[in-house]
């Protein structure tokens, strides 16, 4: 099946701090691709994978379950981590589920999370329903482009596949249990119009981890994708902060340290 344009995986060989970013449900690394481009310029190690099901169309989603996107980005931090002296996971709403998940099984691997309005859990009373309704509906109404900007586009499905949406749930149920487990370091960014994830979402992540170095900022002019969207160069410049405050001086921002001693 071809790709949708704008859907292809991305990635950059660049210094010895890896980042890897996860896309969201029924979106593609479009949606990342500008964050992933800043972050190969600011000369880190870059991968932004296409998560299975994903990128072509709606319909071959269905065949695909939340294991199969987890195992996706598990494999690229493994690899990351093999060639890279730390790794950064950077994630967009469920993509933020499964930098969670990777962050706490994988512990040390994962030096800190840049989450942008991630998706953990149900916003609607029919998500009860979706163990039912899937083998009656194959698909809903998609909830791809919630973009504030002019001429944005995301490019992702304009459907939703239930047996997909099913799974998901499943996963926010196994992501939920492990919230405690993640100790990293997080920067968490959440749009307070967003029409697909609801503000509960970021509220129950930085309730439940057990982080102490956490940061919450605010993307007020933008609505879900808030990647591509107002606020998507104060997200890509805050992230390279975040991750250059947790590196070693040789790993990244080295002249920055430098000009910095001249002044001290």
């Amino acid at each position: 099946m071809p790709l949708l344009p704008g859907a292809e995986p991305y990635r950059h060989r660049g210094g010895p701090v890896g980042v890897l970013l996860c896309h969201g449900f029924t979106g593609s690394p479009q949606s990342l691709r500008p964050w992933a481009g800043e972050l190969a310029a600011a000369g880190f190690t870059v991968s932004l994978p296409l998560l299975p099901g994903h990128g072509t169309r709606w319909q071959d989603m269905q065949l695909t379950r939340w294991e199969d996107w987890y195992a996706e980005v598990e494999r690229e931090l493994l690899a990351l981590a093999e060639e890279c002296e730390q790794v950064f996971v950077c994630a967009l709403s469920m993509g933020g589920a499964l930098a969670l998940r990777l962050a706490a099984l994988h512990g040390p691997t994962v030096s800190g999370l840049v989450l942008v309005n991630p998706s953990v859990r149900p916003d609607t009373p029919a998500s009860v329903l979706l163990p039912v309704l899937r083998h009656l509906v194959p698909s809903v109404s998609g909830v791809a482009g919630d973009i504030a900007r002019a001429g944005a586009a995301e490019v992702g499905y304009d459907r939703t596949p239930l047996h997909a949406a099913w799974s998901l749930s499943r996963l926010w149920r196994e992501v939920g249990r492990l919230l405690p487990e993640v100790t990293q370091p997080v920067l968490l960014f959440h749009s307070p119009q967003d029409h697909v994830v609801s503000p509960a979402n970021s509220e129950l992540v930085l309730a439940r981890i057990s982080s102490t170095d956490v940061t919450e900022r605010l993307c007020r002019r933008s609505f879900h994708v808030a990647t591509l969207d107002h606020d998507a160069a104060e997200i890509f410049a805050a992230s390279q902060d975040f991750i250059r405050r947790l590196t070693p001086a040789h790993a990244a921002g080295v002249t920055r340290v430098e000009s910095d001693d001249h002044h001290g």
